[in-house]
């Protein structure tokens, strides 16, 4: 089910002053050079692979855009098929900037330190456990209170949607009401410098503009940031033997033009009960059609609890082995079958790709 309609997508935005005032675009300079969307220069690894959570900024500012960095990816902005998983760490709010993306929607979860988001369409408070979707094109900046990191999820060409829910009927998982958007909120302000960055076929330009681009005194339509509580997903899972697919966690989807296979799944792992009998009641050890990059926002992961912490990732390529370590293998082998919570205190994001 698609968070926008399907008779298609439109806004009207009643400014102050158009956004077309502005000066031209230039290369960014200096570039960031931890960023990229040309994945085949790098040469692929099918191993599997952990990150420790990035440091925080100590000895040097930045904000959202200087802390911008790449973790992995595959397709192509420039044919607008594919996706990326980028990473934040900040120390200082935004001032006189704003950024877009023309390639493609961000989904950003943070893991650390809550973000003040203005967009255009108004303002958001996105908190740890909470995430925002930013759809291609809408100019955002970012402040915050203090240190700040998280994760992010970039597709190119299409846009998050709920997954069809099949045979689980119309309530369950995500569900629609559980969205938020913002009101329209303008400031007015002349004389400044602004200066506007945006990501195009993978590439960082800038423009400098006289005018806030926060001016949109009032707005209606369907393409539009949004926000969801992940406290609010409802788990479904087995209650007799065995184990649901991952995907019955999906939060959001990316739809290819493949019937039935996505550019990118957003999946958590969420508190819930565990009531399987003679069942391995952990994820079995498995390969994948689709390579699963996973985040870990809070606590720890029942899978992995060693060496796997909050703000680190992991990433499992396509076919790769992978699953329990050994002392969740050893446990859960010996454990009354009996119910049990499951992840309480935590919560782990996934990314899953083709």
């Amino acid at each position: 089910m698609p968070l926008w309609p399907l008779c298609g997508t439109i806004d009207w935005l009643y400014r102050i002053l158009p956004s077309v005032v502005h000066q031209p675009f230039k290369a960014l300079n200096p570039a960031n050079l931890r960023f990229t969307n040309r994945f085949d220069s790098f040469p692929p690894t099918p191993n599997q692979l952990r990150w420790h959570p990035h440091p925080l900024p100590s000895n040097e500012e930045k904000d959202f855009i200087d802390g911008f960095y790449t973790t992995a990816g595959a397709g192509d902005p420039t044919i607008r098929c594919g996706m990326a998983i980028h990473n934040y760490s900040c120390n200082k709010s935004m001032k006189n900037r704003c950024f877009y993306n023309a390639d493609g929607d961000l989904l950003i979860v943070p893991q650390q330190g809550p973000l003040k988001i203005i967009t255009e369409f108004g303002k958001f408070l996105v908190e740890p456990l909470e995430i925002i979707v930013i759809p291609a094109g809408i100019r955002f900046t970012v402040l915050i209170d203090g240190p700040s990191r998280g994760y992010m999820l970039e597709v190119y060409g299409t846009h998050f949607e709920l997954p069809n829910l099949g045979p689980i009927g119309a309530n369950g998982l995500a569900n629609p009401r559980d969205f938020e958007t913002s009101s329209a909120w303008f400031e007015d302000t002349e004389e400044i410098e602004y200066r506007v960055i945006g990501k195009y076929q993978g590439a960082f330009f800038e423009s400098i503009q006289h005018f806030s681009p926060f001016n949109v005194v009032a707005w209606h339509g369907n393409y539009v940031p949004f926000k969801y509580d992940l406290r609010k997903f409802i788990v479904i899972n087995t209650v007799s033997v065995d184990h649901c697919d991952p995907s019955i966690f999906t939060v959001l989807t990316a739809p290819s033009t493949q019937i039935g296979v996505a550019i990118a799944d957003f999946v958590i792992f969420p508190p819930r009960w565990g009531v399987a009998e003679n069942t391995f009641r952990p994820p079995y050890y498995h390969r994948n059609c689709m390579s699963e990059y996973m985040g870990l926002i809070i606590g720890s992961y029942e899978a992995k609890e060693g060496g796997f912490r909050p703000g680190g990732g992991s990433l499992h390529s396509m076919m790769t082995p992978h699953g329990p370590d050994f002392g969740c293998f050893e446990k859960a082998s010996n454990d009354e079958l009996k119910p049990q919570r499951v992840a309480d205190g935590t919560m782990l994001g996934k990314g899953k790709k083709t």
